[in-house]
């Protein structure tokens, strides 16, 4: 099962190299399921892989003139700030077990893979849903970078809450209400992500989490690896079509997430 999640971690880079975002929805379970690593370190692993990996890919649409320093600043800071601030003291003060009656216990990490299966279904949604070219062109107007920047919030909490690099909520984030281009929208995602995995990553090393770094260092080397091909892949795939039936992947694990969950906190 070990060998198996190195091979799904490179699907998680090719994910971000194609669609420059999806990595995190895949990594949380396949540590978990797979890997057999703890929910809750789980989520600090996710941080460092897509963190890791989002910052090579970020780089290298740096280079080709395809992010938005601006909006790096202004949706990254407080995104940046708040997940740093959820790892180290927010996510710690959550008890071990959250709730428990006669029938029913509900663990931290099994709260967490709820909330996370959750996040999954709404995103599979997002991605399956289809803007028309009226809507798209009234919400590009608006510019609004105010709203922008309470995203960020809002982005950091989840991404600091259960390690998903949130990638499918900052890219319409950056469409919608930067105006951003696709293209330009999908680097600039990357750099935010790479970012704000990162030190929110430094902010479970500052809680004492116990780090198996061999095992984090190859599924990272191995997720990296596909953020390469998946970027070169980029002139040979249709990304619309790779997203739709990505989204229907998410929809149906993220569903099964939570058939399995909750079953094992009711007895």
């Amino acid at each position: 099962m070990e060998y198996l999640s190195y091979i799904l971690a490179a699907v998680i880079g090719v994910s971000l190299g194609l669609i420059g975002a999806g990595g995190s929805i895949l990594t949380v379970p396949v540590l978990v399921y797979l890997a057999g690593v703890d929910p809750v370190l789980a989520t600090a692993y996710s941080l460092f892989v897509v963190g890791s990996t989002a910052l090579v890919g970020g780089f290298q649409n740096f280079r080709k003139g395809l992010v938005d320093l601006r909006t790096v600043a202004v949706f990254g800071a407080p995104a940046i700030a708040t997940v740093y601030l959820t790892r180290a003291f927010v996510l710690p003060a959550i008890p071990a077990t959250v709730f428990e009656i006669d029938w029913l216990t509900l663990s931290k990490g099994s709260a967490l893979l709820i909330v996370f299966a959750g996040l999954m279904i709404a995103t599979s949604i997002s991605m399956l849903r289809k803007r028309t070219a009226s809507e798209i062109d009234r919400l590009e107007e608006k510019h609004n970078y105010l709203l922008v920047l309470v995203e960020g919030v809002g982005v950091g909490f989840v991404t600091g809450l259960v390690g998903a690099g949130g990638g499918f909520l900052i890219i319409p984030a950056l469409v919608l209400l930067a105006g951003l281009e696709m293209k330009l929208a999908i680097g600039t995602s990357l750099l935010i992500i790479a970012a704000k995995s990162l030190i929110g990553f430094l902010g479970d090393i500052q809680a004492g989490s116990s780090i198996d770094w061999p095992f984090l260092l190859i599924f990272s080397g191995f997720s990296i690896a596909g953020i390469f091909a998946g970027i070169r892949l980029t002139r040979s795939i249709d990304g619309e079509k790779l997203k739709k039936a990505f989204g229907w992947f998410v929809l149906v694990m993220g569903t099964y997430m939570v058939i399995r969950e909750v079953t094992t906190v009711v007895y």
